[in-house]
């Protein structure tokens, strides 16, 4: 967990280029954010698909080795696509971007690697620190996950405020469960 802290800390103080430049783009899609990944990194862009939709901005997730399968006919040049990778040399991620681009998608590198063929190959990059896995044996995504994930809520949350989204725009999206019932009280 201290490494994980620690790494947060670290992306916190550390100046990212483009995260104004990467919120204002999405403030501006007129169609959907498109999170594409594979493997653990798959598994933080379907979560972070769901949270940037369940805070009204349309999202949704294409795993990249399908993508190239053809689920690339899901995205439309209106939608951004987020392509993640820790290292941003994953092969079934990299070899989107040939495609995406020549469909007039707009790419955002999602990557600790700034000098890699994901960030080179991509309109904008969202760049967050190399750091240290926590397992013993420091490959398991563990704290690349958690700074990926910490990241992308992190934009959820501006460019929901940035949006205007209220409480009652979220008991739209979320009429059910223990958040629903209270929002519905609100709503009265």
């Amino acid at each position: 967990m201290k490494k994980e802290r620690d790494a947060i800390t670290q992306m916190i103080e550390q100046e990212n280029g483009q995260y104004d430049v990467v919120l204002d783009l999405f403030q501006k899609c007129e169609g959907k954010l498109v999170f594409m990944g594979v493997g653990k990194s798959g598994h933080i862009g379907k979560k972070l698909a769901a949270t940037f939709s369940s805070l009204g901005i349309p999202s949704f997730f294409v795993h990249s080795t399908e993508a190239m399968h053809g689920d690339l006919g899901m995205i439309t040049p209106k939608d951004i696509a987020v392509l993640i990778s820790n290292s941003g040399n994953t092969q079934e991620v990299v070899q989107n971007i040939a495609p995406l681009r020549a469909n007039g998608v707009v790419t955002v590198a999602f990557t600790s690697g700034k000098d890699s063929l994901l960030a080179a190959g991509c309109d904008y990059q969202l760049l967050y620190p190399k750091a240290e896995e926590a397992d013993a044996l420091h490959l398991a995504p563990t704290v690349s996950s958690t700074l990926t994930l910490v990241l992308g809520d992190a934009i959820a949350c501006a460019l929901s405020e940035r949006k205007g989204f209220t409480r009652a725009d979220f008991y739209k999206y979320h009429p059910n469960g223990a958040l629903g019932a209270m929002l519905k009280k609100e709503q009265k």
